[in-house]
């Protein structure tokens, strides 16, 4: 996972459009360096924040992980980078994305104009897009999440899930449980196949255990384009006013009529 991070965050400073890096794995932001600074063939007019290895404690099984990124514009004029620059709402992302590493790997992309996923074939060492235009179902059968928080959730959490259980051929229940534990693998399956996606907050994470910037900002910005939804079970977590580069938030994402379904039992306890 260093090696990983390293090597995003050396490639994103030498690149040529970045004036700062955010990464997951570290404290702070990393400011361009002096000598990567404006000159005639760069123009440092973004910020690129990264997850390097999503899902990286599942490395040892086998389990598909990825990288997850976002970009947004710079906020100051000119120079290396600075923390304003670095938290901005997540509506303000010019481009967002992840690749996952499975049977295939795959980048899955957008710049606000649809989502278009691109396979690597490594006969030629090129992504060839390989679905244009991705829409998620609006309703599935399927939800993800870590039952083994049940007991810590609130009772409208647990309300819930338990109704996605029991059998009611009128509304296509029960749901499916499908949770890899993977966020990255996990969110990729639900925006091809339809489904929601859930890490709500719990008495060990009062503030939700996802990070705003690094997770949740960037997979809400590919479903929102995907024609999804995605909110911290209140409010759209792209509104969200970030205070710090790892904020915690809960999380609520996928297919539209499945995230409004949740955000009601929410609000009636």
């Amino acid at each position: 996972m260093a090696a990983g991070n390293d090597v995003l965050t050396n490639v994103m400073k030498q690149g040529g459009h970045i004036c700062a890096v955010c990464s997951e794995e570290e404290v702070s932001f990393i400011p361009i360096d002096e000598k990567f600074i404006e000159n005639k063939y760069v123009t440092n007019k973004y910020i690129c924040h990264f997850d390097p290895l999503d899902g990286s404690s599942n490395i040892d099984v086998n389990v598909s992980i990825g990288t997850i990124f976002s970009v947004y514009k710079r906020i100051t004029k000119s120079g290396p980078g600075a923390l304003e620059d670095c938290l901005q709402k997540g509506y303000e992302q010019v481009a967002a994305g992840y690749v996952i590493y499975g049977s295939s790997t795959v980048l899955t992309y957008t710049a606000g104009k649809g989502v278009h996923l691109f396979t690597l074939d490594p006969s030629v060492g090129e992504f060839l897009l390989s679905s244009e235009n991705i829409s998620i179902p609006k309703k599935s059968r399927i939800y993800s999440a870590n039952e083994g928080n049940f007991s810590g959730w609130s009772e409208g959490m647990k309300k819930y899930i338990n109704y996605l259980k029991m059998s009611d051929p009128d509304t296509n229940r029960p749901y499916s449980s499908r949770y890899i534990g993977s966020l990255v693998a996990d969110f990729h399956r639900n925006l091809i196949y339809g489904g929601i996606f859930v890490y709500p907050s719990d008495v060990k994470n009062k503030n939700g255990k996802l990070r705003l910037m690094y997770e949740a900002n960037p997979l809400s910005y590919i479903v929102e384009q995907a024609g999804g939804r995605s909110t911290d079970g209140e409010k759209r977590i792209m509104d969200i006013q970030p205070e710090s580069l790892h904020q915690r938030t809960p999380l609520f994402i996928g297919s539209e009529e499945d995230v409004l379904l949740a955000e009601k039992f929410l609000r009636e306890g």
